[in-house]
């Protein structure tokens, strides 16, 4: 249920419906808009119903959200949202770039992707320390001493970085070291997860599930709001499909798609979203024409030598192409490189 205030409601007649519906046990979210002010309301939904809350001072109307996820939707909060990850703003008309390799292979090589991608541009530093993959047998990430390559490729370069969490054992310590914490695909409906990272105080990057529909994914994020972190920013990095010339199928529509139904910020991972650099570019370009408000982008010094998703990253110079073009792009959909 949303309350919509008049728009000359005062403050004191907005703190009272505030507090009425708090003294019940009511959830309360407050969105503030140049014009209105809508407070959204979580909880017994009978209970809800039978508050006499149109007839206080200073309310409009309520509305009932028929969605499952209420923090998430549009309806609670009509303005965009725009995440701060330590002064760098993801939303708005900021376009925001997070690139680097896959994981984190030695201190050599981190330390040298920052420098790369700072040069071209990038606002992030990505890279795994902890990598869940598909075979037991393969390179599953340098954990804790991977965290401590990239806070030092932070102290260097000044780039945020933004890295997975793959259990709710690990969130503590990769809290410590990430400026943003990535939930991977196959930890989207991982709901113990999304709980615990909605407990900290970390801007979340919540990427869609391997054969997420845009319900679930928008459900997901509801877990991370519901907990009280609403610093959360969606990232379409393709799904499933039965093509198989691609690694997965970049669902872009879904970009658009978010944009009209919610009001969180949403980037697009072309790099997984083809598996192949040589769509990536293209890729990256159409996903800021859509809307999108950032990319992430897998660059590696050597790709050939990767120790994984060596055929989707981009080399040092293919990765300074890709983003003088989609300056170009940003500029006419009205995007500015923070």
């Amino acid at each position: 249920m949303i309350i919509v205030m008049c728009p000359e409601a005062t403050k004191t007649e907005r703190n009272m419906v505030i507090d009425k519906l708090t003294k019940l046990g009511l959830k309360v979210h407050l969105s503030e808009g140049a014009s209105r002010t809508i407070i959204g309301v979580i909880g017994d939904k009978q209970l809800i119903s039978e508050l006499p809350i149109e007839a206080m001072d200073g309310v409009e109307k309520m509305v009932s959200v028929t969605a499952d996820y209420k923090l998430v939707n549009r309806q609670f909060k009509q303005e965009d949202t725009v995440v701060n990850v330590g002064g760098v703003l993801i939303g708005g008309s900021n376009l925001v770039v997070m690139a680097g390799p896959c994981a984190v292979e030695s201190r050599e090589q981190i330390l040298l992707s920052a420098e790369i991608v700072k040069k071209a541009g990038a606002h992030f530093l990505r890279g795994g320390a902890y990598k869940p993959r598909t075979s037991p047998y393969a390179f599953q990430g340098l954990e804790e001493r991977g965290l401590e390559m990239l806070a030092e490729a932070r102290e260097k370069t000044g780039l945020k970085i933004v890295t997975e969490v793959v259990d709710v054992e690990t969130v503590p310590v990769v809290s410590a070291y990430a400026d943003m914490l990535q939930i991977g695909s196959r930890n989207m409906q991982n709901f113990q997860l999304l709980k615990t990272v909605g407990k900290t105080n970390k801007p979340v990057l919540l990427k869609r599930g391997l054969s997420a529909t845009i319900n679930e994914w928008l459900n997901a994020a509801e877990y991370i709001m519901s907990e009280g972190n609403y610093n959360v920013v969606l990232c379409e990095r393709g799904i499933r499909t039965y093509e198989e010339y691609t690694r997965n199928t970049l669902d872009l529509s879904a970009v658009a798609a978010v944009k009209n139904i919610s009001h969180l910020p949403i980037i697009v991972d072309p790099s997984h979203g083809t598996g192949r650099w040589k769509l990536v570019g293209p890729m990256a370009r159409a996903g800021i024409a859509t809307g999108a408000d950032g990319l992430m982008i897998e660059v590696h010094p050597n790709p050939a030598e990767a120790l994984s998703d060596g055929k989707q990253s981009l080399t040092p110079e293919n990765f300074m192409i890709t983003m003088e073009e989609v300056k170009k792009i940003a500029q006419v959909m009205g995007k500015r490189l923070p």
